[in-house]
């Protein structure tokens, strides 16, 4: 099999295994307990957290664990909500936010906040100037931007974004759950108030996450109890999915600072390269400066992506249409609805994503299984398939 689905989620690093299985066995204790057993599943969650804290540059103390990205996101909306009621304030968003930012603000728009949805451009990327109009209208309020989109796999303007709403005044959120362990995220560059990461995009196990919260900032807990994690999110502490944690940010951090991610890039621009070359009707979806080294969209003239899907899971190849959320919708995705890509094109991408397991073998099999799939479901579907390669930059 060849995996090529990895912003849905990453194989487990055997090093981050390996790590965990001390926690999962004999070092099972209650890091709240008084014992000195306690102690070493205490200090191992610390060192986690500096682990973490030193992958996005921040402090240990402004790192909160919780159980997914979902949570982080969700956890940050709700208690900026209460925070901040909904009287006065606005809350600003852009149409390809994930649904663990977009859905919290629905239900914040249904009991009455004022929700400013920001568009983007034809490359995927957030307009700013309409970022920046609903941010100076804002009496007070916040604002939430991705940092890198999880279909299209673009980098957002980030800190554009993030200087605008401090201006304004606004608290600023960033979903990075996508971009962190991928590309150098640092808060201290880019001063957000918060921001959200998920284990499982990077090579830790599914079940963790972590939540960055500025040093002072205020913030009102989404779960309440016994004041594990400085009483920012109470439960008894998932000790090993948190060590696994640890060490997938320790594994990307040094991957990063030796550009082994390079390789990553290469192997997904040989694809395209490829397939442009190889394959007649090919569209490239997004920016291809402002892009984490991990993804590709591409559309395949005349061909349905839930077709290709299908076909190429046969052949061995598993690959997404797009969000693993959305896996099964047969409506164009939101992302690319914004984007302003047709019904018919938005329907004939696949999402192609990458990681440091990739191989340059796996890549060009699987490019010559896109092409029979491509021919093949062309031939049933009777269209021509004929048509230029288009790049969006």
């Amino acid at each position: 099999m060849i995996y090529l689905d990895n912003h849905a989620t990453t194989a487990v690093h055997p090093e981050v295994v390996e790590a965990m299985l001390p926690f999962l066995t004999e070092h099972f204790y209650n890091p709240s307990s008084g014992y000195r057993a306690s102690r070493v599943v205490k200090k191992a969650i610390a060192e986690a957290r500096g682990e973490v804290a030193q992958l996005i540059g921040a402090n240990e103390e402004e790192i909160v664990f919780t159980g997914c990205g979902t949570e982080s996101n969700n956890m940050v909306l709700k208690s900026l909500a209460r925070i901040y009621g909904r009287k006065r304030s606005r809350v600003i968003t852009g149409e390809i936010e994930h649904s663990a930012v977009l859905r919290p603000c629905q239900a914040m728009e249904e009991v009455g906040f004022e929700v400013k949805r920001c568009g983007v451009d034809e490359r995927g990327r957030l307009k700013l100037a309409e970022f920046q109009e609903a941010c100076e209208g804002a009496e007070t309020g916040f604002a939430s931007v991705m940092w890198a989109n999880n279909e299209t796999g673009v980098i957002q303007p980030i800190a554009e974004a993030c200087e605008v709403a401090r201006a304004n005044g606004l608290a600023f959120h960033s979903d990075a759950i996508q971009a962190v362990g991928k590309i150098p995220v640092n808060v201290r560059e880019v001063p957000v108030d918060f921001l959200s990461i998920s284990g499982h995009k990077f090579h830790a196990p599914k079940g963790i996450g972590a939540l960055y919260l500025r040093e002072g900032v205020r913030f009102e807990p989404l779960i309440r109890g016994g004041g594990q994690e400085a009483g920012r999110r109470s439960g008894t502490e998932n000790v090993a999915y948190i060590v696994g944690l640890g060490k997938a940010a320790s594994l990307m951090r040094a991957a990063l600072e030796k550009d082994q991610h390079a390789g990553i890039s290469a192997n997904r621009d040989h694809l395209e390269k490829r397939l442009c070359e190889e394959v007649e009707g090919v569209i490239l979806n997004g920016d291809r400066d402002h892009r984490v080294p991990t993804c590709a969209h591409i559309s395949f003239d005349g061909c349905e992506g839930a077709g290709l899907l299908i076909l190429l899971d046969d052949a061995g190849v598993q690959i997404s249409t797009g969000s693993a959320c959305m896996t099964g919708k047969q409506e164009p995705s939101h992302v690319q609805k914004a984007m302003g890509i047709s019904d018919a094109q938005a329907k004939s991408s696949l999402r192609i994503s990458f990681s440091s397991f990739t191989t340059r073998a796996e890549t060009d099999e699987a490019v010559e299984m896109i092409k029979k799939a491509v021919a093949k479901l062309r031939q049933v579907q009777g269209g021509s398939g004929v048509g230029p390669v288009v790049v969006y930059s």
